[in-house]
Parts: C-alpha cells; structure tokens; sequence
C-alpha cells in the first residue's frame, strides 16, 4: 500500500511541475451585482447565492434576476457553508449546530438534519453527493461519510487511521465526476471514488476558496489563481491583477472569478 501512495505522489508532483504562468491580461470584466452582502456561492449553472447584510439568502440567475429569497438564514446562527452542488438541492450548514438545512431550488425548506440527533458531533464541512445524499467527514471517527436527508447512515470509508500516516483533516468536500475530494490546505486534496476507496492524493497546498468544476480544480494562493485541469493534468497559474483591488471573498468557478467586495460581486472571464 506504500508503495502504492508513493507512485500516486510521484505522479502527481510530475503534474504539478508542468505550470504555464499566465499575463494579468487573462481577466475580462463582465459585470457587477450590487448589494452589500456577507458571503456567497456560485453553481455550475453560474447561478449566485448571496447572503444579504439583513440576512437573506438570494438567489440570482446568470442573467442577473432574482430566482428566489430565504428569509431565515440566522435561524441557527451565522452560516459556515453555503452547498450548491446541485442546483435543485441547496445545503445551508451551521458548524456550530452541526445542523443542516435542506433547501429546494426556489430556496424553500425541505428538512433539517441535526447530526447531534445522530450522535455526530465534530463536522467540519458537508456536501451534496451525486445520487442527491450528503457525504460528510465525521472529525471523531475519521471516516468519510454518506447519509441520506433524513439523516439515515448509507455508506462510510475505512477509518482514515488505518489509510493514511498522517491523518488530513479536510476543511471542503466536493463531489464532482465520479470522485469526492476532500481538500486540507495542509496536506492537499485526497481523492475517493464513489465506493469510499482512496484513489489518489494531489499536494496541492495552502489554497484557499477551493473550487472542482467538470473539468478544472480551483484555488488561490499567494496573489494568483490557481487552474489544475483534470484531464490533462496541467497546472495553470495566474497573477491577480491590480485591477481586482481589495475585496472581502474571492471564488473561481466555472471559468469565471468572483470578487466580493463592499459594494457588490465583480466577475470576470479568465481566459484559456
């Protein structure tokens, strides 16, 4: 098995040698959203989620227009995540209460999930998996987990103690593709098919606002976008313009950069 994960790290570092650094002309601006908002998230779909200083979420299609409000974002305190891997399903999760609120995708209530109801008391980050369930990393098992909405255990990984020298504590999950990632700015991205089986492990390190798309890993570090293409293992890398001022948030999805600033969200095109 060592020797194993030692050829995965091996060809992963070959991969990570091949970056193209890319000129700050590589942003186009598109538009901007006006508003004073705290947090936000982008679909596939390119449709925003933001999270009003009245403590609404909205939701705007890629046209610009409302597609739906919800009202009680504080119901359980302040948001940690904001999941919006399926379009129709929006997970709101509060860390703090280890509770999830399930919404529809005109950000309707469909349940609540309180995994303290569950005996599960040490969550760090969920996420909508493919078949519509959600997986999550239990903190005090250290396994990967799968459960469906109304809470019922479906599937977990080996205990990650027994896979791994040094156990990843992961701050972001993603379910794109076939694969989960599961993302700990310390050790990288580690990487399961849909049976729980580890597959493989990127060391991507220290990024921030982690994205997976169909075709591109995301991430920021160090002033300058960061672009993985999963199929032909590329890195691609981007300085961040001066143009881009101070902002309060920053996201890459979908091809597109998302500032958060004090008066709105600013986005731009990267180009390939």
């Amino acid at each position: 098995m060592k020797k194993v994960k030692s050829i995965l790290l091996l060809l992963c570092f070959c991969a990570v040698t091949s970056t193209h650094a890319q000129s700050d002309t590589a942003f186009t601006f598109l538009k901007t959203i006006k508003g004073d908002f705290a947090d936000f998230n982008v679909d596939n779909l390119d449709n925003i989620y933001l999270i009003t200083s009245t403590n609404q979420l909205k939701k705007i299609n890629g046209n610009g227009d409302s597609a739906g409000v919800f009202n009680d974002v504080k119901r359980y305190g302040n948001v940690s995540s904001i999941d919006v891997t399926n379009p129709l399903k929006i997970l709101l999760y509060y860390k703090n209460y280890t509770t999830v609120v399930v919404l529809d995708r005109f950000l309707n209530i469909r349940n609540t999930i309180n995994f303290r109801k569950k005996n599960i008391f040490s969550v760090q980050s969920i996420t909508t998996s493919y078949d519509n369930n959600i997986w999550f990393f239990d903190d005090q098992d250290f396994k990967l987990k799968k459960i469906d909405e109304e809470g019922k255990p479906l599937q977990e990984t080996t205990d990650f103690r027994m896979l791994f020298d040094s156990v990843p504590s992961p701050i972001q999950i993603t379910d794109k593709e076939n694969f989960v990632y599961l993302y700990d700015p310390e050790k990288g991205f580690y990487i399961f098919d849909y049976y729980g089986s580890f597959k493989n492990r990127l060391p991507f390190l220290n990024w921030t606002s982690v994205a997976v798309s169909e075709k591109n890993m995301y991430g920021f570090s160090n002033n300058k976008l960061f672009s993985y293409e999963l199929n032909s293992l590329t890195l691609k890398e981007y300085k961040l313009p001066a143009i881009f001022g101070e902002y309060n948030a920053i996201k890459a999805i979908n091809g597109k950069v998302y500032l958060l600033k004090d008066d709105g969200i600013y986005i731009y095109q990267v180009k390939s």
